[in-house]
């Protein structure tokens, strides 16, 4: 049994050797407080604190964003553990040792309180003091600071990027992985600057312990050196005083080089840059201010007294630097290629049938601020967007939309845009390039500065902003997107609405042709053996434009293939193809759950309803006085099922079913009507309100 376990044993430990650091650096963490270490491991493990600061400092230096250096809350701590278990260790060896001289407690000890302080204990002591009061007051204070503000601010910014996220996928801008892999970010976020505000806190706690036990190494060193080994009390303060200083210098360096590094990675803005390129590219990208502080530093340079030679070298390494960076800015650009001679227009021709353009399907023209959206060559992400929002609509209405043909049309405003409809326009609005449209969905909390306008696909009040108030916006509570998302979720909503427009017979042809790929003999028996191409498009199209998904064509042709025999009307044919689909449909409009809450109409109208569809068959008997007390009262009860959280369903008998949903969906597109026919067995039924009960 050992042997065979022994090879998937060694493959563990070799594939997780890394796993065992952890345990491995606490270990040693312990056993450097517990056990007494000899000055040249002390002197290893001193160096080893210093190079890992400074590889903290240069990681942060070239970090991108915050979350590409999760790990440094954890790095914070161990760090500080590591610093004080030295401590530790190199008190227990400059109190047993250090009468024996300054090379007692290792090398490194003794270079930082001689070399670095020049063996002044006293200059030693100022210093020590300095470099606490900067790393304990300034940069720690300020990082913690900076990470609590920033804490505070991710936790009110997640349900505005949550939601954003959301309209992102239900766009079909993003897939469901990426969408899963930003709501992991998103909360990440908010976990990093958490940890680093409580990570702040051991750095302080770090500077308190190095005054401390600095203070306790040079009383403790003073008894010892004058109690246990009859030294003069000037020598065993100059000793001990030394090594104190020594041990206190070479852990507060690395503490205040990793609060530095804490600093620059909580302070930084978000950006594709490292600190180094945005710090080149930003503070000397303008000659004008360098030209400025050359002639203020020169100035300064002919004061009598002052370092002249210091000051005007300075100001011509800045004045040349600005001469360098206008000259660049002025280079001339690239000489273009000169467009030919325009050739003379030939005879008119005779108009022929090729002057006859097809109409688009779909399309979609932009105004020309708008152009960098939809092309490639400078970026634009609209095309890729449009694709997911046709692969999207396939994938979840059961077939696919038309190709969407994008064009320029210098006849709208720069930034508006429009979207047809076999020609017609259908939807149009306006789209800032270059901002982001901050969406209230209706908890948002103050206002922002900028172009008060509505959301074209929802008509939510919403306003255009800066970029660099996207993430004032989001913790406020919006919903921001950028232009791009604005139109693709505007086109993707318009699809939607209109994906009965969009299923012609050539769609209808291609469905049947994908599904008898997988069921023949089922297609063949039906169109045209039972019913015709078109009646079967009438069908589809009956649905979608009640938003019935047609996913499921195997039930539809099923269904189909049962009841045409008996009868060709598209619009009874479209009542059973409802019932067969009703789980479907009712799973669609309540998604999780097995009590649907719907409105139901009053005994008496439902009785006054079944009156007047049997006197006329269509319902246009219907008494105008009460159609619209219907209308207003259904909008009521719409409006309060949507205020309580649940999607406004009215159920009727199934007669009524159809006239009742085409009377009301001009009123209310939003209300949704079903038959019980339509209602699985297993659902339970909560009616909240009756249509007409006064």
């Amino acid at each position: 049994m050992n042997r065979l376990n022994m090879p998937s044993w060694l493959s563990a430990m070799k594939g997780g050797g890394n796993a065992l650091a952890a345990p491995a650096i606490i270990i040693m963490l312990l056993m450097m407080m517990i056990l007494p270490l000899p000055a040249f491991v002390l002197d290893v493990f001193f160096s080893f604190n210093i190079a890992l600061s400074v590889i903290v400092l240069l990681t942060s230096l070239y970090t991108v964003k915050p979350l590409d250096f999760m790990a440094f809350p954890t790095i914070l701590l161990v760090s500080t553990m590591l610093r004080l278990s030295l401590n530790v260790a190199s008190t227990r060896i400059v109190l047993t040792e250090g009468h024996t001289g300054g090379a007692a407690a290792g090398k490194v000890i003794e270079a930082f309180g001689h070399f670095l302080i020049g063996g002044n204990y006293t200059v030693g002591i100022v210093v020590f003091i300095i470099l606490t009061i900067i790393n304990f007051t300034v940069v720690t204070k300020g990082a913690g600071r900076i990470a609590e503000v920033g804490a505070r601010f991710a936790l009110d910014a997640m349900p505005g990027k949550q939601m954003a996220i959301d309209a992102d996928l239900n766009a079909g801008l993003i897939a469901e992985d990426e969408a899963r892999r930003r709501r992991t970010e998103v909360a990440q976020e908010a976990e990093f600057y958490g940890a680093m505000d409580g990570a702040s806190k051991y750095v302080r706690g770090d500077a308190v312990a190095g005054i401390m036990v600095t203070v306790i190494n040079v009383v403790g060193g003073l008894l010892v050196g004058i109690l246990q080994h009859d030294m003069a009390f000037g020598e065993a303060a100059k000793t001990y005083t030394l090594l104190a200083i020594g041990d206190g210098l070479v852990a507060q360096i690395p503490s205040l080089i990793i609060s530095t590094a804490a600093g620059i990675v909580v302070s930084r803005v978000a950006s594709d840059q490292d600190i180094g390129t945005q710090l080149v590219h930003q503070l000397f990208a303008k000659p004008e201010v360098l030209y400025i502080t050359a002639a203020i530093i020169g100035g300064m340079g002919l004061i009598p007294g002052m370092p002249n030679l210091v000051f005007l070298l300075l100001a011509g390494a800045l004045a040349g630097s600005a001469y360098m960076v206008n000259k660049k800015a002025k280079a001339p650009p690239p000489e273009e290629v000169e467009a030919p001679a325009p050739v003379a227009a030939p005879e008119q021709e005779e108009a022929s049938w090729q002057d006859i353009m097809p109409v688009d399907t779909l399309g979609l023209e932009v105004g020309y601020r708008l152009i960098p959206l939809v092309d490639k060559t400078q970026g634009g992400e609209l095309l890729k967007r449009i694709k997911g929002i046709r692969k999207k609509f396939a994938q979840e209405v059961g077939f696919l939309a038309p190709p969407v043909h994008i064009r320029d049309n210098l006849e709208l405003k720069p930034s508006a845009y429009r979207i047809t409809l076999k020609g017609v326009e259908v939807g149009s609005g306006e789209s800032m390039n270059g901002q982001f449209l901050a969406i209230n969905p209706g908890m948002a909390s103050g206002n922002l500065p900028g172009l008060v306008t509505t959301d074209p696909a929802f008509g939510l009040p919403a306003v255009w902003i800066d970029a660099g108030l996207r993430d004032e916006a989001q913790s406020m509570g919006y919903t921001v997107v950028d232009a791009g998302t604005v139109v693709a979720t505007h086109l993707n909503h318009l699809i939607t609405t209109h994906a009965s427009e969009l299923l012609g017979r050539a769609e209808v042809q291609a469905l049947l042709d994908h599904l008898a790929k997988e069921a023949p003999k089922l297609v063949e028996d039906l169109v045209p053996k039972l019913v015709s191409l078109s009646t079967l498009q009438k069908v589809l199209q009956n649905l979608l434009v009640e938003g019935v998904h047609i996913r499921d064509m195997r039930t539809v042709i099923e269904t189909l293939a049962e009841y045409a025999p008996q009868t060709q009307d598209p619009a009874d044919l479209t009542a059973v193809v409802r019932i067969a689909l009703g789980r479907a449909i009712v799973q669609q409009l309540f998604p999780g759950t097995n009590e649907l809450s719907v409105m139901t109409l009053d005994n008496r109208l439902e009785r006054l309803l079944m009156q007047a569809l049997g006197t006329n068959g269509d319902g246009a008997g219907i008494e105008p006085g009460l159609a619209d007390t219907i209308a207003q009262q259904a909008g009521a009860a719409a409006a309060q099922q949507e205020q309580m959280g649940l999607t406004p369903v009215l159920l009727v008998p199934g007669p009524l079913r159809a006239m009742l949903s085409r009377f009301l969906r001009r009123a209310l597109p939003q209300l949704k009507v079903l038959s019980h026919n339509e209602i699985p067995e297993t659902k339970t039924i909560h009616v909240t309100s009756l249509v007409g009960a006064q």
